[in-house]
């Protein structure tokens, strides 16, 4: 994960391989999404600048390596869908979340407005299918079906409970699971599946991205609530302005007093009607309250969690370098 996590030097071997592998993702990525026309031309080479951590092929190929020898042309075509696919997302949530950063730059959306930015997701998902058939099992356009699938159903979950108050931890952790974590988890599976990794190892990997992906969602809600937008590279305070309910909302509520949980219902209804300083009313109250400690000892939990699942593996440098990235994925500031 780029930028993110610190590489000791016992790992330096296998960080080269995973570099190298990344580069490739690459030119897979930028091959496929090529066109003759100018206009789309463009607008992928803008969505080009969104790449930052590769997360997701970093993770298929680090899986792959943790259960075979070495990358094959399946690994680095599975990643390159993985990020073809986490890119469409990207582009689609800026649309919702009305954003005009990203990775520091101007998103689609504020540049060149939704309509473009619509069709320009659009683009990049039917791409992510039309590579992955490419690839000779089945099974892996199947399984990337179902997770785009599972990745619109959360969204759609998440619409419905915009500024739901009262919105429940089990709701909530479904909807993170369905929106960000399977996508996660589905590159690990892939990238092991590559391999031709046992299916202990494969539901391992599966758990562990999964894990990992919810802890990584839940630093997302912490850093849109405390993070500096220079920084993060990214628009911030959206998940209020928008009424997304999480975590740090979920357990600053569920820790309240009754008394103060009904001020806080009153405070939500007047952010919710666009007051602004009930927003930033709002921010504050969070900021100040424990829900900030309680949602950030569950991304490491979850963290924990993840780490702990990769015992059915072999211990091998890929295998140290994922739970490396566990541990980054909630100690990072962007």
């Amino acid at each position: 994960m780029r930028n993110v996590v610190h590489i000791p030097e016992s790992l330096l071997g296998v960080h080269e391989v995973l570099s190298a592998g990344l580069a490739r993702v690459e030119a897979c990525f930028d091959q496929q999404v090529q066109s003759e026309h100018a206009p789309v031309r463009e607008l992928v080479s803008h969505v080009g600048r969104y790449r930052g951590k590769m997360l997701r092929p970093t993770l298929c190929l680090l899986a792959g390596l943790a259960t075979g020898e070495s990358l094959t042309d399946d690994h680095i075509t599975l990643a390159a869908v993985c990020e073809m696919v986490h890119m469409a997302t990207l582009v689609h949530d800026d649309v919702l979340d009305e954003a005009e950063v990203r990775r520091g730059g101007r998103t689609i959306n504020s540049l060149r407005g939704n309509e473009a930015a619509v069709m320009l997701g659009d683009y990049l998902i039917a791409s992510a299918f039309h590579l992955c058939a490419k690839v000779q099992n089945q099974w892996y356009a199947l399984e990337v079906a179902r997770v785009s699938m599972a990745l619109c159903s959360g969204e759609l979950v998440q619409l419905a409970n915009r500024d739901n108050l009262e919105l429940d931890r089990t709701t909530y952790f479904d909807i993170l699971d369905s929106k960000t974590a399977i996508l996660i988890g589905a590159a690990c599976e892939l990238g092991a599946c590559a391999s031709g990794a046992h299916e202990d190892q494969r539901r391992a990997l599966r758990t562990f991205g999964r894990e990992l992906g919810i802890a990584f969602q839940i630093q997302d809600d912490l850093l849109d609530l405390l993070g500096d937008e220079h920084v993060v590279g990214k628009s911030v305070g959206r998940d209020l302005d928008l009424g997304k309910p999480t975590l740090p909302l979920i357990e600053h509520r569920d820790a309240a007093t009754p008394e103060q949980r009904a001020a806080f219902r009153r405070l939500g209804a007047a952010a919710a009607r666009g007051e602004p300083e009930a927003r930033a009313e709002l921010r504050a109250c969070l900021r100040r309250g424990p829900g900030i400690d309680r949602a950030r000892a569950e991304a490491r939990r979850r963290a924990a969690s993840a780490r702990l699942g990769l015992g059915v593996l072999p211990e091998r440098p890929a295998r140290t370098y994922l739970e490396h990235l566990a541990d980054a994925a909630v100690n990072r500031d962007h």
